[in-house]
């Protein structure tokens, strides 16, 4: 038989929680590969594709630290090269949430997540859920094609304080840090209200909302369906909050599991 493959897609500006992507693929197959792909069709005009950051030597150092035995850097022009014209249209599960704000996100993370599985064939496939939703749309659009892949969510990792890591958290002043803090501590409220029994979806979003007035402006503070990402009324069955917000020019996003089957329920 031959060598398992686990691939990790990225956009580059690699920090901790990348690098647990690519342990995990270390750990749980063959070969890890890795992509470096500052993807143009996932950006809408007016959003950060310019200045996003490109630190390539610092993250191939990184990447080599951690065992990888393959990184892919394809330019654009090798993504999208002339006369391109095909795109994927994005599930039912992007609809709501980021792909309200971002409307032509989803679409083009799935046609160049499609794209590299099809360059870089591989067992299993490592998303990072703080971008929960995503992580749900590239699930649905791999069984959707049959594309021969396990995409795997791994746990989202947190700097000392609880913000989540993202590329994009280099902006934040040290006061707009600060400030963003009241994410992930609004998170925890929810989850602690639905650990001492609160079920009610609303009451629960009242409690995220109101512990996000740090905030600059909220795009959307919401429990749904964890695998849908609808809403609801009441928790049933899995379901996440969901954050999305802006903390001077900052976009954050978070999400928090509330698992009425896990062992952390009351």
């Amino acid at each position: 038989m031959g060598r398992t493959v686990g691939f990790v897609p990225t956009m580059g500006a690699l920090h901790e929680g990348h690098l647990s992507l690519v342990r995990h693929a270390v750990a749980e197959t063959d070969v890890c590969a890795v992509s470096i792909f500052v993807n143009p069709t996932q950006f809408a005009v007016g959003e950060d594709l310019s200045r996003y950051p490109r630190p390539l030597d610092q993250d191939l150092q990184s990447l080599a630290a951690e065992g990888v035995e393959a990184v892919f850097i394809p330019t654009p022009e090798t993504m999208y090269p002339a006369g391109f014209g095909t795109s994927v249209v994005p599930p039912p599960v992007a609809n709501r949430w980021e792909g309200q704000f971002r409307p032509t996100h989803f679409g083009g993370v799935a046609t160049v997540v499609l794209k590299l599985l099809q360059i870089l064939p591989a067992e299993k496939t490592f998303f990072g859920q703080k971008d929960f939703q995503q992580w749900r749309v590239i699930q649905q659009m791999v069984a959707d094609f049959n594309v021969p892949t396990e995409v795997v969510g791994c746990p989202i990792v947190r700097d000392q304080g609880g913000l989540a890591l993202s590329s994009r958290n280099i902006y934040l002043s040290q006061e707009e840090r600060r400030r963003a803090l009241a994410i992930s501590a609004s998170l925890c409220q929810v989850q602690q209200a639905y650990r001492a029994g609160e079920r009610r979806a609303g009451q629960l979003e009242s409690i995220l909302g109101d512990g996000l007035a740090p905030l600059d402006r909220i795009d959307y503070a919401v429990v749904v369906d964890a695998h849908t990402l609808e809403p609801i009324q009441r928790i049933v069955e899995p379901a996440i909050a969901l954050v999305a917000g802006h903390v001077g020019k900052t976009r954050l996003i978070d999400n928090g599991w509330l698992d009425p089957h896990s062992s952390e329920a009351s």
